[in-house]
């Protein structure tokens, strides 16, 4: 198994902006240093679930504080940007990271639909964009006599990027896929997949119906194997040294988190956007029933059992967030160094 850092880095306290960019920055160099396998960033706006918001730049200083750790984004939302600005700044960062560069995409989602409103978009707009904006993404990086692009959503006409990424032909692209249709969508075309699914089992169902799904379209075993392997599944984490420990040290935080976020999201967005089911918190889930859980938060002996159940059930790799300040930085640092030492070992 491969395992990577999410530098999903929640901060829901406005007067620590400064100091938890710089304990974001922290995180990842303590990454690179500890052997993790990938760095992985995300993109979240206006509300401190992601601390740094803006993934390109947070990645580009990144890549200036490290040499080897492949950089990811998990992801980036499409209907935000521009597609021809998002090829540039990757091709851009593709070559100041020396080729370590990976691009996920998404369509959005809709429980944040302020977002898109701050945005000066919606959801169902993005939605009906992203398809367009990946395929023109893609054409931009690998024009090389010029572009005549003429699409329902963009129009545009120019000789060629610069600087072309470094990889060739582009970054490898991949796609978060949370619903079955999306999944299957992906596997018709053979595009690696970063998946959320809660428990073991969800996720190797999930894995399931993507290898079947590239099968049936046509793709031969090797290139299924390959695709498979660039596969991810995404958990929160917390180890300490006792489950009651990890639990008294994450839950103040990570609860709070989930007040403040569900606030804004009942003020700021549409109305007829959809809320969450949920009516227990995420962590409460955890402790109830861990084996189905998106989180594991515990000692290393839990950690071990939660991968064991997930290598058997199909994954590959997992990337993994803390959430950065929900819990204080030493906290956090000890958990990384727990896992890079205790825990990835038996699965090397």
């Amino acid at each position: 198994m491969k395992f990577g850092h999410f530098l999903f880095h929640t901060n829901m306290h406005p007067s620590k902006d400064a100091e938890s960019v710089q304990n974001a920055l922290a995180e990842a160099r303590l990454a690179e240093a500890l052997g993790y396998d990938a760095l992985w960033f995300s993109e979240h706006h206006f509300s401190g679930e992601c601390g740094y918001s803006d993934a390109l730049i947070m990645a580009t200083a990144v890549a200036m504080q490290t040499t080897r750790i492949p950089l990811g984004f998990a992801v980036l939302e499409l209907a935000l940007h521009h597609p021809i600005r998002v090829a540039v700044q990757t091709a851009l960062l593709d070559n100041l990271s020396r080729g370590r560069l990976m691009v996920g995409l998404a369509r959005g989602s809709a429980y944040s639909a302020f977002e898109f409103r701050g945005f000066g978009t919606s959801v169902e707009e993005g939605i009906a964009r992203t398809k367009e904006a990946e395929d023109l993404l893609v054409k931009a990086w690998t024009a090389e006599d010029g572009l005549e692009y003429n699409g329902e959503y963009w129009q545009v006409s120019f000789p060629r990027i610069r600087p072309r990424p470094y990889q060739k032909p582009h970054p490898p692209l991949f796609r978060a896929a949370m619903s079955q249709s999306s999944i299957i969508e992906m596997g018709k075309i053979g595009r690696p997949v970063l998946l959320r699914g809660k428990g073991s089992r969800e996720a190797g169902d999930q894995l399931t119906l993507y290898r079947d799904t590239m099968a049936s379209s046509g793709f031969n075993e090797e290139s299924i194997e390959k695709t498979l392997d660039q596969c991810w599944v995404w958990r929160d984490i917390y180890l300490s040294d006792t489950n009651e420990q990890a639990i008294e040290e994450f839950k103040p935080g990570f609860e709070h988190f989930e007040e403040v976020l569900r606030d804004l999201r009942a003020k700021w967005s549409p109305t007829d956007a959809p809320t969450s089911t949920r009516t227990v918190s995420m962590l409460r889930e955890s402790i109830d029933d861990p084996v189905a859980a998106s989180m594991i938060v515990g000692t290393v002996d839990d950690a071990k059992e939660r991968f064991e159940e997930l290598r058997d059930a199909g994954v590959r790799n997992v990337m993994m967030t803390h959430r950065g300040d929900v819990v204080t930085p030493d906290q956090g640092q000890r958990s990384m160094h727990l896992l890079a030492e205790k825990v990835f070992p038996s699965f090397k």
